[in-house]
């Protein structure tokens, strides 16, 4: 069977997802792959309609706008993490938080909110204008 993403099928506007960040991070990945021309055309004649993300979810612009800045956030803490060498222990203690809180908030967990990624960033040397760019591409880059 076909995943459900490749049908095309939009949920009425207004109807509640329930969808967790990381599944919309897995189906913007699947039409993001779709995007490769010859696996378009294949899947296209093969009957399937293919879409993007926001359409298939029913995002607003809001919505897509505030979701891709969560990622880059996420992204950018993974990245500059690394950059500085440090494990995830070492900056849950930096930040006063928890190795796992730190997993979740590279991983995009929706319970963690864009305030604690900003601040995760700027403890590890982030100045506020690489913050600002990190939100404002709306794509994953280090700050």
């Amino acid at each position: 069977m076909a995943p459900a993403a490749a049908t095309g099928r939009v949920r009425p506007s207004g109807t509640p997802s329930g969808l967790r960040s990381f599944d919309v991070i897995s189906i913007m990945t699947y039409f993001a792959e779709m995007t490769n021309a010859n696996k378009r055309k294949k899947v296209e004649k093969s009957g399937w309609k293919v879409s993007d993300a926001d359409e298939f979810l029913g995002l607003t612009p809001e919505e897509s706008a505030y979701i891709g800045m969560k990622l880059a956030l996420s992204h950018a803490l993974k990245k500059n993490r690394r950059k500085k060498d440090l494990s995830q222990v070492a900056l849950a203690k930096l930040i006063e938080s928890s190795q796992s809180r730190i997993a979740k908030m590279e991983a995009g967990d929706p319970g963690v909110s864009i305030d604690l990624l900003m601040r995760a960033l700027l403890a590890l040397g982030a100045s506020s204008e690489e913050v600002g760019k990190v939100i404002s591409s709306g794509k994953p880059q280090a700050a």
